[in-house]
């Protein structure tokens, strides 16, 4: 089940008409200083898109006339179901609303609900990332989670209803090296989820707060959610008390601005060792359920053909010195 979507979550680009997109929608402000940070936010995400080669869509933000954000919206939405297999990453940030049945994201003109936007969705087969930055976006992690998805949101659930600082902490950390957790020269989304994350937390303590919101991380399907307590460094320690799977596998996987030495690794060979990094972190996590003999024999195989790869990675970049960072 897991193996063709971590095929899928390849970091990079492969090739000038096949690479990431991302698109960033900032909503309705409300009032000139909300305008002034969605603005800027947005900008960070324009910046790390260039830095990665990219593809840039910035709705909300022009004042152009001519059809709806959300028509902008859906029209992209459409146009990126016919475009690569690179990771598609779609940015909200502004206010969200939610009536005990239906959650909103507030855009200039008509809002877009969550079962919309799923709607709008469901046709993209490439990976995709939605970051709802906004107000009760709670709600949105149950009705977009799914397969080939990670979804993160700035709440909890849809009660959370005041403005959130979520979208200030994950704009700053999705190119900013200090939120490079395991210092392999790169951002992963996972590692910007934990470090606004941990912004957010600060946030609130200094200003002697207590915190009306609280992020939640999605990537196995399950509609369930993670909340950045359960972390320890990238790896999720705490343990559901239904059982189920635990997140952020994937989405440490999922890199907007790769390193030199990542852009250098071939595509087949980035994606098995994905394939293989994912598989001994998921055979790591049901031990309890294999007897000893049984883990360690599995264990054994994997971790073997994980190291001829790095290997045969090293053997590659002691023959062409070009492909090492400096």
């Amino acid at each position: 089940m897991q193996t063709a979507l971590v095929l899928c979550l390849s970091l990079t680009a492969v090739g000038a008409d096949d690479r990431p997109c991302v698109i960033v929608v900032s909503g309705a402000p409300g009032s000139s200083e909300y305008a002034a940070q969605f603005r800027k936010w947005a900008g960070l995400w324009q910046d790390a898109a260039t830095k990665s080669q990219a593809e840039a869509i910035m709705i909300g933000l022009s004042q152009d006339p001519g059809p709806s954000d959300r028509d902008r919206l859906r029209t992209a939405l459409t146009e990126q179901a016919k475009a690569g297999t690179s990771p598609l990453w779609l940015v909200l940030i502004g206010h969200g609303t939610y009536d005990g049945r239906e959650a909103k994201f507030n855009l200039r003109g008509p809002d877009v609900t969550d079962v919309e936007l799923a709607e709008w969705l469901a046709p993209l087969k490439r990976p995709v990332a939605i970051l709802n930055c906004a107000s009760s976006s709670g709600p949105f992690l149950n009705r977009l989670s799914g397969e080939n998805r990670i979804v993160i949101t700035a709440t909890r659930s849809g009660h959370e209803q005041n403005f959130t600082h979520f979208a200030q902490f994950l704009a700053e950390a999705i190119a900013d090296p200090r939120a490079d957790l395991d210092k392999d020269g790169q951002v992963s989304l996972l590692e910007a989820f934990l470090t606004a994350s941990s912004g957010v937390r600060e946030y609130y303590k200094s200003h002697a707060q207590i915190a009306t919101e609280h992020a939640l991380l999605d990537d196995n399907g399950d509609k369930l959610g993670t909340p950045p307590e359960w972390f320890q460094g990238v790896r999720a320690t705490q343990r559901a008390k239904n059982g189920a799977a635990l997140d952020g596998l994937r989405a440490h996987q999922f890199v907007l601005i790769p390193s030199a030495r990542e852009r250098a690794i071939p595509t087949a060979i980035r994606e098995k060792r994905n394939q293989l990094e994912f598989a001994i972190a998921t055979l790591r996590e049901g031990k309890a359920k294999l007897s000893e003999d049984e883990y360690y024999r599995r264990l054994e195989t994997q971790m073997v053909e994980l190291a001829r790869l790095y290997r045969d990675l090293e053997s590659s970049a002691k023959a062409d010195p070009a492909t090492t960072e400096p």
